[in-house]
């Protein structure tokens, strides 16, 4: 079913069996204008029984007039009334379905659009929770929510105000496809190359070279138009014209460094076709003896006052500028209509003597081939080019269009196909007509029985054989006014060139900084945002017309044409190239949001076009081609470095997608292998921030080498588990690209933090990228935590099958890693410092105010004491809180949390390789060898032995270690690792484990049974001896730890194993606890016992 946008479609009496009831739920008249954004409609469905075929609207008894006020869009309705009884909130609107009420949206517009739009407020659906939640209370809707969806979400309160702000000041000049698009292209395509240049190209390249030279650029220009078409049709275009359309398809990196080339190419054609202008006006000061100094510094003087009045009807605003054009357009059509008409207007004397003799054959045929004088095909090509480069001069403008999807292709393609018919019949009818060199000479007939030298003029009764040996003043070759002298009425053609020229300098003057003025407010080079300020209701940019007005004028001071020509050239060129690459990518991504409305394009063509401008560009002028490069790759790494904060989803984001996607596919194919082995972790950081140094040393043998996952498992209620962890997610991941860590965030809500890594260990990764080594920290309060937390701890490393096929490493560092209470000290610090400067800038305006109140000042005393005293009583409650903090703050471990981000200094990483474990207790410590933070450190290798093979061994570990290729600078074998610890260190063992003991073999039986029911998590006496020997070897290694690597940078150690189900949790976290007790960063490895290095090839 269709719907009209009139309201009296729901007045139809037509049957339908289709019932919409609309039900009014707000109370209060909205004062807005109907231009205002409407609340949202809410939809449910509802099939009568009876066979009725109509719409219908259900009016409240007594209401039916206040549903008049219906909007033209059809959005909404607005209504005054009473109070409906599902009635909760203000300005909202259901349509009724299976007698229920729903907070379920109906299809808008208003819910698509892009925040801070000035087309309509931009609203925000209910979300998929709300509904639930609505839907198990069965209730309508919260006011929460209603006043969320009203309002809208992610409208800037600044960008909010500034866009009623311009709304207010009345409205936008809007240009319909004609007026905006169709008269702008054919006024900047014909520019100073039809009526001064187009004879003098058509004489050295001759008719059939010519119509090639104007079919060449036409391709050219066609291609990109139809990409051009393509492109803006996907989506709403706004201002920038071709930056817009480049940057939004490729992305800031193109669009940066395309948009300035495009300005200031635009900026330059305002110089050429203000010269253009001056030339023709040069020509009539000399024609009458009224030349000023010279012609080229004539030139420069009516170039230069040309540009400023020019800069006025510009800075006037749009509707004049606009104005004007239209007024050009006519004076253009009648002085091409005009040469035409000369054409057949019979020739006089002085016309022939100039090369004019009306349409022959023989002319036609004498000048159909080439006759380059200092020029070639791609020479002459290159200065006729910026005639075809006006096709764009409407999209420029795409800003100040009703419809630029509509506008841009039915306005460019119809300028393109009938200027090249213009360009066309004007080369071909002067190359029919006019001879390449005629004298001028009234007398320089042929004389009867003198020879002549063969030309159509000789046929034709006159001599201009004299041109051979000496510059003649007329003819295709010689003279630029060749049109002027065809046409019927000669001013006409002057008046033309002269509206041809100014029309295209008009187009350019405007089109350069609009360009300039959208690049600048994307904000990618931050040093030009002070052009992005607009002015007027138009939003006119001011700056960027003086600067465009100061780049025409240093180039105006060049003088000449046929210089600035092939300058511009390349750059309009570069534009058109990248253009029809934007479609081309766009198209090959293939991203579901790739949607033209225009459906006249192929890739494949647009690729071609691309192509086909780079060619035209290196064969025009070579090393002007290698500078534009050199330039645009140059602006392209600046934006890549600069990395400016726009998500725009142009096609090298789908791209990317597209190449990770099937470069992870392919990799599904490949096969393990022991040389291609790498650690790809999975690390319990919780949140990245809180624990920077646990993130550090990971990241250190991950960056370039593996992939890293930083988990968080959220406990608690599951409903705000997940609404906190959603909010999260995209906070967290920012946090490590801004901070350059190459790593993933994933979350978890989960009844324990033991299942929650239960989970991400079954589920973490993709196809081949998944994690073979877990990374957590060592729990430094076990000893305080519940019996509960030490057995979720424990139980990350007993989660079989999962942790089975995974390297645990556990890091433990002196002052612990978690910084969160640091972190929500300094957040509630700044929170302070950005209310303290937010009060000293109400502070500096009511300063400002009182200023300018004149008498009115005298009262703001008070009021400005008032704010004074309450700022110091702020800053005393500032410093008040740093007093209270700083004592709070425990440096060492704020250090300690960056100590893996210095680099390291010459010293050791001691590994302790008791254990063959597969060989990723050595390969993290090698791979740390790699990076620049810890190059200096050498490895030492510590490993036990027989005590009578001391000797032996160490040459076999030293002959194992060169075969991995693997640099050591010493290696240590331990014979007495099993011998029984100092009483000292054993009686520390001893306390520590004290309270964790069950003691039940000094309690008789029901007691002792009693105890393991109350406490089954503690240590019995039988356990307890039973490790008795593996306790004594945990001790005793710290003892070697303690006298050997007690200045190591880091120590990394084979982690002990505990049986499952045998070794219970307390006494398990004992070893650990007393192993790496007072020593540096110690890393604790277990592989998985698969190889993960080899010595084969």
């Amino acid at each position: 079913m269709s719907m009209n946008n009139s309201p009296n479609v729901f007045l139809d009496p037509s049957p339908n069996r289709f019932q919409v009831n609309v039900i009014n739920e707000s109370h209060e008249t909205n004062a807005a204008s109907p231009e205002n954004a409407d609340p949202p409609h809410y939809e449910e469905t509802s099939f009568s029984d009876e066979a009725h075929n109509r719409l219908r609207i259900s009016y409240r008894p007594g209401n039916r007039e206040l549903y008049d006020n219906f909007l033209q869009n059809g959005d909404s309705a607005r209504t005054d009334g009473s109070f409906h009884p599902y009635d909760t909130h203000s300005y909202t609107y259901y349509l009724q379905t299976f007698g229920h009420n729903t907070v379920d949206a109906v299809p808008q517009i208003d819910y698509y659009r892009n925040t801070a739009t000035i087309s309509g407020v931009k609203l925000n659906r209910t979300s998929l929770s709300e509904i639930h939640e609505q839907l198990a209370k069965n209730i309508a809707v919260s006011p929460g929510s209603a006043a969320k969806v009203t309002k809208g979400d992610g409208v800037p309160g600044e960008e909010e105000a500034a866009n009623e702000e311009e709304e207010s000041k009345g409205g936008f000049v809007k240009f319909g496809w004609v007026k905006g698009v169709l008269v702008r292209c054919m006024l900047n395509i014909w520019g100073v190359m039809l009526f001064i240049r187009l004879s003098w190209i058509i004489g050295q390249a001759g008719i059939g070279l010519g119509v090639i030279i104007i079919l060449l650029a036409t391709m050219v220009t066609s291609i990109t138009g139809l990409s051009t078409s393509a492109i803006a049709t996907n989506g709403f275009v706004r201002g920038g014209g071709a930056y817009y359309l480049i940057s939004r398809s490729l992305g800031p990196e193109f669009g940066g460094s395309i948009g300035l080339i495009f300005a200031f190419a635009n900026a330059v054609a305002v110089a050429m076709y203000v010269v253009g202008f001056a030339e023709t006006v040069v020509e009539l000061l000399k024609s009458s003896n009224a030349i000023m100094v010279d012609e080229f510094n004539d030139i420069r003087i009516i170039g230069s006052i040309t540009v400023v009045l020019l800069l006025g009807i510009s800075v006037a605003g749009m509707e004049w500028e606009a104005k004007a054009q239209v007024i050009l357009l006519v004076i253009l059509l009648i002085a091409i209509a005009n040469f035409f008409i000369g054409t057949v207007i019979p020739t006089n004397a002085e016309k022939r003597a100039r090369g004019f003799f009306n349409y022959q054959a023989s002319i036609f045929a004498e000048n159909f081939g080439p006759d380059f004088r200092g020029e070639g095909f791609f020479s002459v090509f290159a200065i006729f080019f910026p005639a075809a480069t006006g096709i764009l001069a409407g999209a420029n403008i795409s800003g100040d269009l009703e419809d630029p999807q509509s506008a841009i292709p039915k306005g460019t393609m119809l300028a393109i196909l009938i200027t090249t018919i213009a360009y066309l019949g004007v080369a071909i009818c002067a190359a029919a007509c006019v001879v390449r060199d005629a004298t001028g000479h009234v007398n320089d007939t042929v004389v009867f029985g003198t020879n002549c030298n063969g030309s159509s003029a000789c046929a034709l009764g006159y001599d201009f054989s004299s041109c051979e040996s000496q510059t003649c003043g007329y003819g295709l070759m010689n003279n630029f006014q060749v049109m002027s002298m065809v046409s019927g009425f000669g001013p006409l053609i002057t008046a033309g060139i002269f509206s041809a020229t100014l029309s295209s300098a008009l187009t350019s003057l405007v089109s350069a900084p609009k360009v300039f003025q959208a690049l600048c407010k994307d904000n990618i080079y931050k040093v030009l945002r002070f052009f992005a300020k607009g002015y007027g209701k138009n939003n006119e940019p001011i700056r960027g017309y003086v600067l465009t007005f100061f780049i025409a004028v240093a180039f105006i001071l060049i003088a000449e044409l046929n210089t600035i020509a092939p300058i511009i050239s390349n750059f309009f060129l570069a534009s058109y190239a990248l253009i029809n690459f934007s479609c081309f990518h766009a198209s090959y991504a293939k991203s579901p949001g790739w949607r033209p409305a225009f459906k006249y394009y192929n890739m494949w063509v647009s690729l071609f076009g691309a192509v086909l401008c780079c060619g035209v560009m290196f064969v025009i002028n070579w090393w002007a081609a290698l500078i534009t490069y050199a330039i645009e790759l140059f602006l392209y790494i600046y934006v890549t470095y600069a990395k400016p904060e726009v998500n725009w989803g142009s096609s090298s984001q789908a791209r990317y997608y597209i190449n990770a996607l099937d470069s992870a596919l392919e990799l599904t194919t490949v096969e393990d292998h022991v040389k291609n082995f790498r650690p790809q972790c999975i690390v319990l950081t919780g949140g990245p921030m809180t624990r920077p140094a646990l993130l550090d040393i990971t990241h250190s043998f991950t960056k370039n080498n593996g992939l890293c996952i930083c988990c968080e498992v959220y406990t608690g209620p599951r409903k705000l588990c997940v609404k906190e962890m959603n909010s999260g997610m995209a906070k967290k991941q920012a946090w490590l690209t801004k901070n350059k860590k190459k790593a993933f965030y994933a979350a978890v809500a989960a009844d324990s933090f033991r299942d929650g890594v239960k989970s991400l260990l079954q589920a973490s990764g993709l196809g081949r990228m998944r994690p073979n080594t877990l990374v957590m920290g060592f729990k430094k309060d076990w000893r305080d935590a519940t019996a509960v937390q030490v057995e979720n701890y424990m139980g990350c490393l007993d989660n079989y099958p999962s942790i089975i096929t995974l390297g645990v490493v556990i890091v433990r560092i002196s002052q612990g890693f978690d910084i969160s209470q640091i972190l929500q000290v300094q957040e509630e610090l700044e929170k302070l410092e950005q209310e303290r400067q937010a009060l000293e800038a109400t502070i500096k305006d009511n300063e400002f105010g009182a200023g300018n109140r004149g008498i009115r000042g005298f009262f703001s005393k008070d009021r400005k004491l008032t704010v004074t005293k309450y700022e110091s009583k702020k800053d005393s409650s500032i410093n008040t809180i740093q007093s209270m903090h700083v004592g709070e703050f425990n440096q060492r471990l704020l250090e300690a949390s960056t100590q893996f981000k210095r680099k390291q200094g010459k010293g050791t990483i001691d590994v302790w390789w008791l254990f063959d474990d597969g060989g990723l207790t050595l390969l993290i410590p090698y791979i740390l060898t790699l990076r620049k933070k810890w190059k200096d450190c050498k490895l030492r290798i510590f490993t036990g032995g027989k005590i009578n093979r001391i000797e032996e061994e160490k040459l076999a570990m030293a002959s194992l270690l060169s075969k991995f290729r693997i640099k050591f600078s010493d290696v240590t074998v331990f014979g007495d690792i099993n011998m029984k610890p100092n009483k000292e260190s054993w009686k520390v063992f001893e306390e520590m484990i004290e309270p964790y003991r069950l003691h039940e073999s000094c309690k008789d039986l029901t007691t002792a049974e009693k105890l393991r029911r109350e406490a089954p998590w503690k240590i019995t006496d039988a356990e307890l001896e039973a490790f008795k020997e593996k306790s004594c070897r945990q001790v005793r290694l710290n003892e070697l730890l303690q006298e050997h690597s007690r200045a190591a940078n880091l120590i990394v150690l084979s982690l002990p194993v505990a049986r499952k189900g045998v070794v219970s949790d307390h006494l398990y976290m004992t070893w650990l606890e007393i192993l790496s007790k007072n020593l540096p960063p110690i890393l604790l490895v277990r592989g998985n016992h698969k190889n993960v290095l080899t010595f084969y090839s």
